[in-house]
């Protein structure tokens, strides 16, 4: 018994010494073998073009980029017939007026590229700064839009409604603006150089107010990111609506719904524009619904009068 025990501990003093041998090795086979480290990124995502966003991250995959095609459709029909159609899939708070514009009477169209100011302090101003050289961007964001937009593109600017001291932008970087293809602006604050801007028939701008002050006392820390104009939620990439009634933003996947939506409503306001017209019906039986009776005439007219 005695030989047995000792045979058993001089054989796990030898597999002791074994495993910790291996261990000892181990390393240095493991470097050998360990495939090779990717190559660290150029920029750190902190200076990527877009302000990171988890949440925008999260709705990316789901949204379709809404195409000139689309943006044309929408320009078609009234702001009235789309947000009935936006409001159909559940998006109620997509909707803002009150506004001031250069242009009520050239509507505005395009997609959001959104940006975030908050009141300047050094801490802020000095991160801003650190950003903008990393990233290789004006740190003023009026200048960094011309250089950033896409044709088709519309500004979206949350500045909480400030106006003193808080014009997003003048005559000089409006035009640039313009002339890289924005197909407007929104500004929940400031706007200079009002008188310059109102022969832009092709550039509508709307802004909460117009001032002579430069921008001072605000200044951008994120770009392309959700912002909130007015009581609505403003998303990248979102379609912009625009006209003398208001403003209307919504989700670019719901283009496709938001079209067919309009249209069929515009045709069937068609048909009921014109049997009021006639003054043989009464109201009731035309608005809002058509009776059992307009219903058949409906689709008796609809033989005769295609869809656009």
């Amino acid at each position: 018994m005695h030989a047995r025990r000792g045979r058993g501990t001089l054989f796990r003093e030898l597999l002791r010494v074994a495993v910790v041998s291996l261990v000892l090795v181990a390393p240095v086979f493991g470097q050998a073998a360990a495939p090779a480290r990717p190559a660290q990124e150029a920029k750190d995502q902190k200076f990527s073009r877009d302000t990171y966003s988890p949440l925008m991250e999260v709705l990316r995959p789901n949204r379709t980029r809404a195409t000139d095609e689309q943006l044309q459709k929408l320009k078609a029909v009234p702001i009235e017939a789309v947000w009935g159609a936006v409001q159909r899939q559940k998006y109620l708070f997509c909707f803002v007026n009150g506004m001031q514009m250069t242009q009520p009477q050239t509507k505005l169209v395009g997609r959001a590229l959104t940006m975030r100011y908050l009141p300047v302090r050094p801490d802020l101003q000095e991160a801003v700064e650190t950003l903008a050289k990393g990233g290789d961007w004006d740190v003023g964001f009026n200048m960094r839009a011309s250089d950033d937009i896409e044709p088709g593109d519309v500004l979206v600017v949350e500045l909480a409604g400030a106006v003193d001291r808080a014009t997003f932008m003048g005559d000089v970087t409006g035009l640039a603006i313009k002339t890289a293809g924005a197909a407007g602006v929104v500004i929940d604050g400031g706007l200079r150089d009002l008188s310059e801007f109102l022969p832009m028939k092709d550039f509508p701008v709307y802004y909460r107010g117009a001032h002579a002050s430069a921008m001072a006392d605000q200044v951008g820390v994120e770009w392309n990111v959700p912002v909130r104009i007015g009581g609505v939620t403003v998303l990248p990439g979102d379609v912009v609506i625009g006209d003398s009634s208001g403003l209307l933003f919504f989700p670019p996947q719901l283009a496709a719904d938001a079209i067919k939506g309009a249209e069929d409503t515009v045709y069937t306001e068609t048909f009921k524009r014109e049997m009021i017209k006639t003054g043989k019906y009464r109201t009731s039986d035309i608005y809002p619904r058509l009776s059992p009776a307009m219903e058949k005439l409906f689709e008796e007219w609809k033989k005769t009068h295609a869809r656009p």
